[in-house]
């Protein structure tokens, strides 16, 4: 959920719901909740050191994550399919929506899923599980890419 001041508890409730429906079990979601609410069932940290975040990234299948770029970028880099829930201004989850802009930017591109509507998560890991993105290499063209399908839209 990123190291922002704004929470994000709308992931989390969602996440212990799958958990109380069967579809997760406690020991496969780790979350690191920056300012959100603690879960019901999974293991979470507010904040974790780097290298913390960079082993549970290298053990996950799917990260699911905000619309922050380092969050994207990391686990792209590790080979890892992202599922990108960006933050929405209207829910006080940050002060403008430019992280729409990002993940979707990064989807068109068949780089990582986005879900706008979190009542979807189930549906939507699911295609995460069954479908191949491509693969990210950095090349340190990053700004290059943020400007042509971000800022030239």
């Amino acid at each position: 959920m990123g190291t922002q001041k704004f929470k994000m508890n709308r992931v989390i409730n969602q996440l212990d719901l799958l958990y109380e429906s069967g579809y997760l079990s406690g020991d496969e979601v780790y979350i690191q909740r920056g300012h959100s609410m603690k879960s019901k069932y999974f293991p979470s940290d507010e904040l974790i050191d780097k290298s913390k975040f960079d082993e549970i990234i290298e053990k996950s299948d799917i990260v699911i994550c905000h619309g922050g770029t380092s969050s994207i970028i990391t686990a792209l880099n590790n080979g890892k399919k992202v599922l990108s829930i960006p933050r929405k201004a209207n829910l006080g989850e940050h002060v403008d929506d430019h992280q729409h802009e990002i993940v979707t930017a990064f989807s068109e591109a068949g780089y990582i899923e986005v879900l706008t509507n979190i009542n979807k998560l189930e549906e939507t890991l699911n295609n995460v599980l069954d479908k191949e993105y491509k693969r990210y290499e950095q090349n340190n063209r990053l700004a290059k890419f943020i400007l042509d399908n971000i800022i030239k839209n």
